[in-house]
């Protein structure tokens, strides 16, 4: 039997991050022979209220990845405009590709085939240090996030923080 098309190219983006890895996260998969499930570490980027972090994530890539776009869920928890309290990250690059029903977002800024691993993970270590405030999945913590920045929502990102530090490598 023949792999499909997706599981080849999953399998070629975990060999190409396992031989030349990208500062500020590693992946790897979940269960040897699952290629479709991912588990990502993503280290708090430095300079940024995550510094010292270590946020464990799960991706999860449709049998016709790269067409459509993998869901990305946080299991560390985290607090963060862009991430909903279960842990599911919004963020343009992982919506469907196409046009935005709300008139949000520019097609280019979604999904596209071009994506990557790597690219995607680069887009979530840019949203950590610079929440988009303008389209939160909590709205609490952006309204922490633009109303006491420096106060409840240090406190409660410094939490995380520790706590991500605790349970790292469970």
């Amino acid at each position: 039997m023949t792999e499909p098309q997706s599981a080849l190219l999953l399998r070629r983006q975990l060999a190409e991050l396992n031989k030349n890895p990208v500062e500020g996260f590693s992946a790897g998969l979940i269960d040897d022979n699952d290629l479709y499930r991912w588990e990502v570490l993503i280290i708090g980027p430095p300079d940024t209220l995550y510094e010292g972090g270590v946020f464990k994530a799960h991706l999860t890539f449709p049998r016709d990845y790269p067409l459509r776009p993998p869901k990305m869920k946080f299991i560390t928890e985290i607090w963060h405009p862009n991430v909903d309290k279960n842990g599911d990250v919004c963020i343009s690059i992982l919506h469907e590709p196409g046009e935005d029903k709300y008139g949000y977002e520019k097609p280019e800024e979604r999904w596209l085939p071009i994506h990557t691993v790597e690219t995607i993970m680069i887009s979530v270590i840019s949203m950590l240090a610079d929440p988009n405030g303008d389209s939160p999945a909590n709205v609490d913590a952006a309204k922490e996030w633009r109303e006491d920045r420096n106060g409840e929502f240090k406190r409660k990102v410094a939490r995380c923080v520790r706590k991500s530090q605790e349970t790292a490598f469970e």
